[in-house]
Formats: C-alpha cells, structure tokens, sequence
C-alpha cells in the first residue's frame, strides 16, 4: 500500500497517511475520475472505505483523502449523527491537519493558503476558490479555463456536454444561462469549463 501511495502523495505525507489508513483500518481504492465528486467516504458494516480519483494532482489527492480520514475519526469519536461538514468535523480536520502544513509536504506557495483555509475549513477544496485555484496550478495543461476569467456573455461548455452562457457576478459566484433551457444556475469561480470560440 506505501508503494501505491507513494505515487499519489507528497512524498513526506506517504508513511504518515499510511499509519493514520492502517489505524483506522480503512479499504482505500483509487478510482478512475468521476466528474461529480473527487473522493467519498462510506461505511458498511465494520468496513471504512475511502474512494478517490486516480486523476488528481499529489496535493489535490493529500487533500482529499484527508478530508475523508478526518470524517471517519469525527464519526469514531463524536458518533454518526454529528454533521459531516460541521463543527466537531472540522475541529477532528484542523487538528490532525496542523503537523502535515509544512514545506517538507506543500510548496512554500500553497502554505500560507493552506493556513487560511483550515482556520474554517470547507467539505472541499473546491469551495474554496482561492486554494481550488492555487491547487489545479499543479494539474497538467489543459484546453479548460476558469468561469472567472471567462469574458461576461461568452458561451461555455461544461464536462457533461451542457451549453451555457456567462452572466453577472453574484457576490462571489456567476448566475449562468443554460442555452437548450432558459434556466440560471449558478457556478463557482473556480469552475473548469470549456470557452466556445464564435
């Protein structure tokens, strides 16, 4: 198991992840990319099994699997009734999260982003568009662009084939129209969409 994590993880995080899967005696599998989701966490039975996406980079990976691990130890020690995104959660991520923000595992550039999102940390990278930003830096190149940097009225496809067309901002966020239904959806800064050239 170090030697398949090792190829997904900072390199200084392998052997202490690995002791926290082996402690929690969790079925880890890596998976191909799903679009809806990075990683998921369940429980069946006696089995914890964590779920994540083979796709993502080493610090998105870190920080995906943590998120899970730290759900299932705010279950063991709170109980399943607690809310999975909610005080006694963060409180468990926060502190098993303090000794692995240093530069032996991040870049010196993720750590003061890091910080700042783990004085309130969210369920996923991804609502935090700041650090989401910062984290897709290290994916390969790709043809994709970020709906903020997108020019208001352009048209946009997104990963499941749906055509939109960007509106106004919304304190932080963009009201979108979906072309086939007429229908505004909102989309979050950081969103990866596809620019349809005219």
């Amino acid at each position: 198991m170090q030697q398949v994590l090792a190829k997904y993880l900072p390199e200084r995080a392998v052997q202490p992840l690995f002791q926290l899967i082996e402690r929690h005696a969790i079925h880890l599998k890596i998976v191909n990319e799903r679009k809806t989701r990075h990683g998921d966490y369940r429980q069946t039975g006696k089995t914890h099994q964590i779920t994540i996406n083979a796709n993502l980079n080493k610090y998105r990976f870190f920080m995906t699997l943590f998120n899970d691990i730290a759900l299932l130890v705010a279950f063991q020690y709170y109980g399943r009734y607690i809310n999975p995104q909610g005080r006694d959660w963060k409180n468990t991520f926060q502190q098993l999260m303090l000794p692995f923000i240093n530069p032996a595992i991040f870049p010196s550039r993720l750590l003061p982003l890091l910080a700042r999102h783990f004085k309130n940390p969210t369920a996923s990278s991804d609502t935090d568009a700041v650090l989401s930003v910062a984290l897709k830096e290290y994916d390969p190149a790709t043809d994709k662009n970020y709906i903020f940097e997108i020019p208001t009225g352009s048209t946009f496809r997104i990963p499941n084939g749906r055509i939109f067309k960007k509106g106004k901002k919304r304190v932080k966020r963009y009201e979108c129209l979906e072309m086939e239904s007429g229908k505004v959806y909102i989309f979050q800064p950081n969103a990866q969409v596809e620019l349809i050239k005219v």
